[in-house]
């Protein structure tokens, strides 16, 4: 294929992915009320509105990262349809495994970042200085950082995957990434403490602790790679 026809097969896949989000985002609408009030599950207290249109801003928001999530592996597989061809046969074998796993790491990231790190961070944010300050949160701050936070993790868990395709390109090997394993924490540092909704250490450790482990998984698929 010429430069052009690689454009127009992005093209074509990107509009089935447009459609694909379209048609879940407008599933997810039926049940999004449900997931908002599963969001105020570690909040405790209905959300404060104070902009007229700010609560069906919010909604559709819910509405369409729950559409996103629906759509992964879609997205997924048309990612994969894309680079595909570029592959040698026994690679293309591993479309079975890769996108399985990547949307089962994507849901345990936001599995961890909902049962360890959203209570914690919210515990710690609403009983900061009690004294001083008394708490009560509007939807447009409250929801984008829960979402924010679960999107994130789900997508640093992504970590052993990009590495087993980077190891695949031989842009990186196991070699490379055991030896660099300290700078790897001083990374992974940053990367945690940009995430890490507070600025305790407490919910740092909880966001440095599973993307270490990550790492040197990612230094075994590497191997493997």
């Amino acid at each position: 294929m010429s430069f052009l026809d690689h454009l127009n097969e992005l093209r074509n896949r990107l509009v089935r992915v447009f459609i694909a989000l379209i048609v879940t985002t407008l599933v997810s609408l039926i049940f999004t009320e449900q997931v908002l009030k599963l969001l105020i599950i570690p909040y405790g207290n209905p959300l404060k509105v104070i902009g007229p249109t700010e609560s069906v801003s919010i909604y559709l928001r819910v509405a369409l990262m729950t559409g996103a999530i629906l759509a992964m592996p879609y997205i997924l597989l048309q990612l994969w349809g894309f680079i595909a061809p570029g592959l040698e046969p026994h690679e293309q074998r591993y479309v079975y495994i890769i996108i399985p796993s990547a949307f089962m790491l994507f849901l345990i990231g936001v599995a961890f970042a909902w049962f360890a790190m959203v209570p914690a961070a919210i515990q710690f944010l609403s009983g900061f200085a009690p004294d001083v300050f008394e708490t009560e949160w509007t939807s447009d701050l409250y929801v984008p950082f829960v979402t924010s936070l679960l999107f994130w993790i789900g997508v640093s868990f992504e970590t052993p995957l990009i590495i087993f395709f980077m190891a695949k390109l031989r842009i990186v090997t196991a070699g490379q990434l055991a030896r660099a394993w300290r700078y790897a924490i001083v990374v992974i540092a940053i990367i945690a403490a940009m995430i890490t909704p507070t600025v305790d250490p407490f919910n740092m450790a909880l966001v440095m602790a599973p993307l270490i482990v990550l790492y040197f998984v990612s230094i075994l698929l590497a191997k493997l790679a």
